[in-house]
């Protein structure tokens, strides 16, 4: 991409900003972004001096140089700044005038209830206001019926359910014969609480007393990525399979970087690690694997004796990337066949980083992120 001169990436409905590290591609002589979803200040340097208005049209809030036919960027005014504290601090203050007495009176009645009631034996946590009982989630997955299997992980088994009200929901059940599994439902509901991101699923609530503990989630109708991958019925291209990678790798970003601390998922479809140390470096151990899986259509627990998915992909990179690839995910002729296996080497290398022996040599999902969001734009442009 670097010493390519022209790149358009018009009608592809990318949306944030324009990355100011464009400016340092000299060689780049053409470069359209309209029809997007585009925002924030366009760069004014390197290529950027030559770029016409119409090359930015149609985009959600770019801003900057009159030249590009945009909105000048608004500057930050001290003046209106300090204006807008006085005025969330009063706002606050008569938030707090409002409803600290009221909560105080709360929570004493809460209080003298307490003391009256009994402490019931078995308890239900939720994580959000909706109740579903024990018989509710039963009747939902009739009876956790073999038929409503969605799957099963580390910790239990995940089935598909339908609420009276018609809510579809997957009920993820705890097998509590494991020790380790009441601890981490536990762990999950406490983690969960605070964990907001488009791509992970969101929990409606949970539902615990002696002798059963589940998670109720949303449900997510399209099926797994295996189903995608192995089904004769289905067959992902190149672009599809990048942009849900990446999209799991989004994900990941955000539990191991983008919370308070660091949260491990440690349940990637397979997981996997050599250390035998739970860390957010088995994660990306496991999305190695994942992505090596995807772009190669051979699951990991098929090779027989010290052969892995790991040995079997790096023996052919780069210079025999077809020897490994799903057949027919690289079907374009001519100049645009050699691009296209070039890349899924990149990605190869990706996943091969991702899979290092040493924890400490495995790269992390912000880099992760950024190299294959790169390499997708490289696609988009051939």
């Amino acid at each position: 991409m670097v010493g390519s001169k022209f790149l358009d990436l018009s009608h592809n409905i990318i949306s944030g900003i324009i990355p100011k590290s464009l400016e340092k591609l000299q060689n780049l002589k053409y470069l359209n972004v309209s029809f997007n979803k585009l925002n924030g200040e366009i760069p004014s340097g390197g290529p950027f001096k030559n770029c016409l208005s119409q090359f930015f049209i149609y985009n959600e809030a770019l801003c900057g140089s009159s030249r590009f036919s945009v909105p000048a960027c608004p500057t930050p005014s001290k003046h209106r700044s300090n204006r807008k504290k006085v005025l969330v601090l009063f706002i606050l203050l008569g938030i707090a005038l409002v409803f600290v007495p009221s909560i105080f009176v709360f929570l004493w009645i809460r209080y003298r209830r307490g003391k009256r009631a009994p402490q019931q034996p078995d308890s239900l946590a939720f994580i959000t206001r909706e109740r579903i009982s024990y018989y509710e989630l039963l009747q939902a997955t009739e009876a956790l019926s073999e038929s409503n299997l969605i799957g099963s992980g580390s910790f239990g088994s995940v089935y598909k359910g339908v609420l009276r009200s018609g809510t579809a929901i997957a009920v993820k059940v705890f097998n509590l014969q494991l020790d380790v599994a009441s601890k981490s439902f536990d762990t999950e509901c406490e983690v969960l609480r605070s964990l907001r991101h488009r791509n992970l699923v969101k929990v409606i609530t949970s539902c615990s007393n002696r002798d059963f503990k589940a998670l109720v989630l949303e449900y997510i109708p399209n099926g797994s990525l295996e189903k995608y991958l192995y089904s004769h019925n289905y067959f992902l291209d190149i672009f599809q399979r990048l942009s849900i990678m990446i999209d799991v790798a989004c994900a990941l970003e955000y539990l191991h970087h983008g919370c308070l601390s660091p949260v491990i998922h440690c349940d990637l479809k397979p997981k996997y690690g050599l250390d035998g140390l739970v860390s957010t470096k088995c994660d990306v151990y496991s999305y190695g694997i994942m992505l090596l899986e995807t772009f190669t259509r051979r699951r990991p627990n098929e090779f027989e004796g010290d052969l892995s998915l790991k040995q079997y992909v790096s023996y052919s990179i780069p210079e025999a990337v077809m020897d490994v690839v799903n057949v027919n995910l690289v079907t374009s002729m001519g100049n645009r066949y050699q691009k296209e296996l070039d890349l899924v080497a990149s990605i190869m290398k990706v996943a091969l980083d991702c899979c290092a022996e040493s924890p400490a040599g495995r790269t992390n999902m912000k880099d992760v992120v950024g190299m294959l969001q790169m390499m997708k734009i490289q696609l988009l442009a051939f």
